[in-house]
């Protein structure tokens, strides 16, 4: 079995930069805050953009995100979420009110993205760690300027991030052979997709439940399959 050493790292890197921003936390003045979340969302929308151009055929990722939008609003995927991250905010005792919003904003930040998932497959395929290092620098720099607005909760974000990129190292390690140039392309455009989402959240431009659009990243996977 392959160690998850990137993801380890990654979750770390998160960590030190929401540890670093939480103690810039109320000293870094609300304009200065505003704009560099609107930089953030506006970078998150090119890096969206380019990753959905990636691929292959555009009718499978749109029937994948309004099928998994669907099935995810029958699960109350958004709720959900939010319900385990109030749990946890309750758990820990936290008075931040914005620590649900923190929590759900960075993971979905974090582990939605080609570099989550091509950087897993890439250590769990070929044993090479360097995308995985790549994005956990990019994701500690994040860390302080969501945590410095949002709090404690990007903190706890380490967690998915590291049991979701793991557990894909893992099973990329195990099935090798199952991830085709081709469905690895799907993958990173609805990825894309969701990714553009995050950034008009970030943007403050309207509400996107992104949470309940996760399902989209199974059903692009089942219906590439079909469809190569």
């Amino acid at each position: 079995m392959v160690f998850p050493l990137g993801s380890v790292i990654n979750a770390l890197a998160i960590l030190v930069g929401g540890a670093l921003g939480l103690l810039l936390h109320g000293r870094l003045p609300e304009k200065m805050r505003q704009v560099v979340f609107q930089g953030l969302g506006l970078c998150v929308l090119v890096i969206g953009v380019q990753m959905a151009l990636q691929g292959k055929n555009g009718l499978l990722v749109v029937l994948s995100v309004l099928i998994g939008g669907v099935v995810g609003e029958a699960l109350s995927l958004e709720d959900r979420f939010a319900g385990l991250a109030d749990k946890l905010k309750g758990l820990v005792r936290s008075s931040n009110t914005r620590f649900v919003d923190g929590m759900v904003n960075a993971s979905l930040i974090y582990c939605i993205g080609a570099m989550a998932i091509l950087g897993s497959f890439d250590e769990g395929i070929r044993g090479d760690h360097s995308i995985l290092f790549t994005k956990a620098l990019l994701d500690g720099f994040a860390s302080i300027a969501l945590a410095s607005t949002y709090g404690s909760g990007v903190l706890f974000s380490a967690l998915p991030v590291l049991v979701y990129q793991g557990l894909l190292t893992i099973f990329a390690g195990s099935f090798q052979g199952l991830f085709s140039d081709y469905l690895i392309a799907q993958l990173t455009a609805t990825g894309g997709t969701l990714i553009l989402g995050i950034g008009i959240n970030l943007l403050g431009l309207t509400v996107i439940r992104l949470s309940s659009l996760l399902p989209s990243l199974v059903f692009i996977v089942l219906l590439s399959a079909f469809s190569s």
